[in-house]
């Protein structure tokens, strides 16, 4: 009478005489094995048209194929048992290929998640080509890498196009440049970035868009495309020079106030001042943007019109032509003033992508560009867990200054 599986299992169990788990489990993964070098040796018996050891009459082996057993080669296969090694037969011709486990079926559990994450930190195609090839002892070409990476870009424009929140206090703007292949060179093009705040105090990055030339009509897709995805409202708007934000802006959402970078102004309008005066200047600038109330900081800019002006009119011009969203801040006080007084936020984020694609110093267009941002993101996001500083003194003093918006 032929055994059950479940009392052939009892026999071998009886036989054994196992005393720990570890013996279990090791005796699990010889029958593993044995089972699967079984198998190999069946498929390869019928590939062949005959079984190992079996002998064929002279006239039987014409009519055969001329194909022979050769040896057998090692394999390391990754199971839920950990790893087995198997001694995979071989044929002559070199035909076969075991169906049980698969031709280089090394399994490689999370090879493409970690070929995300090495390309995410930056890493070009060659290296991590190389990265595999020491964690998983598998070959791959750079253009694999690639192809690889090109899968996440639904997940890209999924993400890009995601819903968001109905309101953010605070917004910030700003570009950072790369070299983009196009036509067959290569061009500087932007990364224009836009991160929000949003009411729990929270940061995330709303989105990232490619140009070239950055204009009012730009700018105008871009926050047209917030609008679409959800954004009713913005309280402020925090900027550096960006061409054509402020004509954008006002179009789309007209009841936002415009806060243009501090520091930015600051650098933009004494690029020309000399060595000599640059040290006296920047104390007398100093005094307009540090002063208290907006009527102290215009009394100090007329200061400082009468004593460089001459000297400096370009410099003394710039502050007053933009003024009115220079001074934007004034109205508001000192907890909402570290946010938005200057673009440091959204700068620092810049700052992270530049150490991420320092090894990259081109891309081959801009869904490669997209991609490496994108899953620069994911990680640099998870890092965001705090609040900004002193959020719930912010938050009621933004409650009761939009106290209609906020209703």
């Amino acid at each position: 009478m032929e055994l059950t599986p479940k009392e052939l299992m009892k026999q071998y169990v009886d036989s054994q005489n196992f005393t720990s788990t570890t013996e279990i489990m090791q005796a699990m993964k010889d029958l593993f094995r044995d089972a699967i070098q079984q198998v190999m040796e069946s498929e390869l018996d019928v590939e062949l048209g005959y079984e190992k050891s079996e002998r064929m009459s002279d006239s039987e082996s014409a009519i055969l194929s001329k194909n022979y057993r050769n040896g057998y080669s090692k394999k390391t296969v990754k199971t839920q048992l950990g790893e087995i090694e198997v001694k995979v037969p071989r044929d002559r011709n070199g035909e076969y290929e075991p169906k049980i486990i698969g031709k280089y079926s090394r399994n490689a559990d999370g090879m493409e998640e970690k070929i995300l994450s090495l390309y995410a930190c930056g890493m070009s195609q060659r290296d991590i080509a190389e990265q595999i090839k020491n964690l998983y002892d598998v070959e791959i070409s750079p253009e694999l890498v690639s192809k690889i990476s090109e899968k996440i870009m639904p997940e890209v424009n999924e993400w890009q196009n995601r819903p968001l929140e109905s309101v953010y206090p605070f917004v910030f703007m700003d570009a950072i440049h790369y070299k983009v292949k196009e036509n067959h060179q290569y061009i500087t093009k932007a990364a224009y970035v836009v991160l929000g705040i949003n009411m729990e105090g929270g940061k995330d990055i709303l989105g990232i868009w490619i140009g070239e030339h950055e204009s009012s009509k730009f700018w105008l897709n871009v926050l047209t495309e917030l609008k679409s995805r959800g954004v009713r409202d913005v309280y402020l708007f925090c900027v550096d020079g960006l061409v054509g934000f402020r004509e954008a802006i006002e179009a789309v959402y007209p009841s936002a106030g415009i806060q243009r970078c501090i520091i930015h102004q600051i650098r933009y309008s004494t690029r020309f001042v000399s060595y000599k005066d640059i040290k006296e200047l920047m104390a007398d600038l100093k005094l307009v943007y540090t002063a208290v109330t907006e009527d102290e900081a215009l009394h100090n800019l007329m200061s400082l019109k009468e004593k460089w002006s001459k000297s400096y009119p370009s410099c003394v011009k710039t502050w007053e032509d933009n003024w009115d969203i220079l001074s934007t801040f004034f109205a508001y006080p000192a907890e909402i003033r570290k946010i938005i007084y200057t673009t440091n936020i959204i700068e620092g984020l810049n700052r992270q992508f530049r150490q991420i694609t320092k090894n990259k110093p081109s891309f081959t267009n801009d869904e490669s560009l997209r991609k490496m941002l994108y899953l620069a993101s994911k990680n640099i996001v998870k890092r965001w867990t705090q609040r900004c500083r002193n959020w719930d003194v912010v938050l009621n003093y933004l409650k009761v200054m939009f106290e209609d918006k906020t209703a």
